[in-house]
């Protein structure tokens, strides 16, 4: 009995990070407010190396249209403002020469539609995740039965009804999470 909690242990594990991971890309997703988190992923050659923004610099957003970038040294200014001209989040930055500031224009309907497929995917991304790791446990499970582990086929089966229900919870909190990036996305 305790592998078949072990293996659904693993499962909700896997599905944990599969949740982790889409939240941390929803975030990336702009959704016309300015929030730091739009520059996460962001890297910057700092010394030779390629050094994520938020480790260089202080970031802020001072009202919902404008982010606010300080760098901890005036004389990466320049580093940060090409990363984020040659980003793919179509920002264009002024520099003042202490700061960069970025001023979020509003969003298109073209953009918020093609944003929220965006969103769409990455939510999709997770539930097959999710799958991944119910298909693994299942075949643990099943993996355990065939070798005579000791293990009855009632307990492997109430285990999948377990899993399945795990599933089941993890897919509600991904649709969850798409239907507030959508409405954060489609919200003018």
């Amino acid at each position: 009995m305790e592998e078949i909690d072990l293996y659904i242990e693993t499962a909700t594990e896997m599905m944990d990070k599969a949740i982790d991971h889409v939240k941390h890309d929803l975030a990336k997703i702009r959704a016309g407010k300015a929030m730091p988190s739009m520059l996460d992923g962001l890297m910057v050659e700092y010394y030779g190396s390629m050094t994520p923004i938020n480790q260089v610099a202080s970031i802020s957003t001072p009202d919902a249209r404008t982010i606010f970038i300080k760098p901890w040294e005036k004389s990466i200014i320049g580093e940060i403002e090409k990363s984020i001209m040659n980003s793919d989040l179509g920002f264009n930055p002024q520099n003042d020469g202490e700061n960069i500031i970025i001023s979020v224009p509003q969003l298109t309907e073209e953009r918020r539609v093609q944003l929220t497929k965006q969103a769409k995917s990455v939510t999709e991304d997770g539930k097959v995740r999710v799958r991944n790791a119910r298909k693994e446990a299942n075949d643990e499970l099943r993996k355990l039965l065939k070798d005579g582990e000791g293990v009855s086929e009632d307990a492997v089966k109430n285990a999948e009804i377990d899993v399945q229900e795990l599933t089941d919870k993890f897919v509600k909190q991904l649709d969850a999470l798409l239907e507030v990036k959508e409405k954060e996305i489609m919200t003018v």
